[in-house]
């Protein structure tokens, strides 16, 4: 109830005490409903959120690859919410503000290999409905290299069965070509006419490949949780999100002698320079490499 006490008293200081538009004031309450949907589980009121609370929510929005830009911005929101928090006396410091905006992190994700992949697949029982069109969106994820966000919002008539092609709208709703292997394919036509043809889409839901059992399409956050499960399930030491099986994806391609051109392409990249960020390569594979194919390495 403290939720919907503040959000309310919030949504009044934007419009009485701020004088924002409509669009405005519903952009800054949906910064606040991050935060609510995040602690809500913990049981936690806004009264009592915390820095840590916050750092949280940013580590989940950047798993589902959230645009840094908006993480930005939702945090701007929860600066003026909690504010406005102060400005009741309703706490007496801005947790918001003690959390630094987003940059774009230096670090890589963990690259899942093959076998990585194989177990997470392994803990989907296909004999239900859901967990095999999981499995079907893993293949299709660490085959095609899709943002989630594109993959959620993947519909029916952008596959394109003879040409062996998917049609993404990406970020900024760019269009791209990307080939989709006969294997994902194949487990992708079967989802389509064993399981998706069993559901009932809701009204504008038709057109999406991917429904959960009520017959909406799938969410990022939706697509995150059953990862992150699997992942737990497989006993995988790794940091795993959906963006880390667009990197390993990627990963692959670049160290077994991809263009990098043709990857930025695939990829979705505005910039060869983003790209190459999956260049890296670990220092093993490096030494099995030189140990490979240099004769020096060869002598004792």
């Amino acid at each position: 109830m403290d939720w919907q006490r503040h959000i309310r008293n919030f949504e009044a200081y934007l419009r009485l005490e701020r004088n924002l538009s409509d669009n405005s004031v519903q952009a800054y309450l949906r910064d606040v409903e991050h935060l609510r949907r995040y602690v809500e589980p913990l049981d936690i009121e806004p009264q009592d959120v915390t820095p840590q609370h916050i750092q949280g929510l940013l580590k989940e929005l950047n798993e589902l690859d959230i645009a840094i830009t908006t993480q930005c911005r939702i945090i701007s929101g929860l600066r003026t919410f909690y504010k406005m928090m102060v400005i009741n006396d309703v706490v007496a410091d801005n947790p918001a503000s003690l959390v630094d905006m987003p940059s774009r992190p230096q670090h890589l994700p963990d690259v899942l290999t093959d076998e990585d992949v194989a177990a997470i697949q392994n803990t989907f029982d296909l004999s239900l409905p859901g967990p095999a069109r999981n499995n079907v969106i893993v293949e299709v994820l660490y085959g095609c290299g899709l943002r989630v966000s594109e993959l959620v919002n993947l519909r029916m008539s952008n596959i394109y069965f003879e040409e062996e092609m998917l049609q993404v709208i990406g970020k900024g709703n760019k269009e791209r070509w990307v080939p989709i292997n006969r294997h994902a394919l194949h487990l992708l036509q079967d989802y389509i006419l064993t399981i998706r043809s069993q559901l009932s889409p809701q009204p504008g839901e038709e057109k999406y490949v991917f429904l959960n059992l009520r017959g909406h399409h799938l969410s990022r956050v939706a697509v995150f949780q059953f990862i992150k499960e699997a992942v737990e399930k497989a006993g995988i030491q790794k940091n795993v999100s959906p963006h880390s099986l667009r990197h390993s994806f990627a990963t692959e391609l670049v160290q077994n002698g991809a263009d990098l051109r043709a990857v930025q392409e695939m990829l979705g990249h505005e910039s060869l320079s983003t790209t190459q960020i999956y260049t890296h390569l670990s220092h093993q594979y490096l030494r099995d490499t030189i140990s490979t194919y240099h004769p020096h390495y060869k002598k004792n």
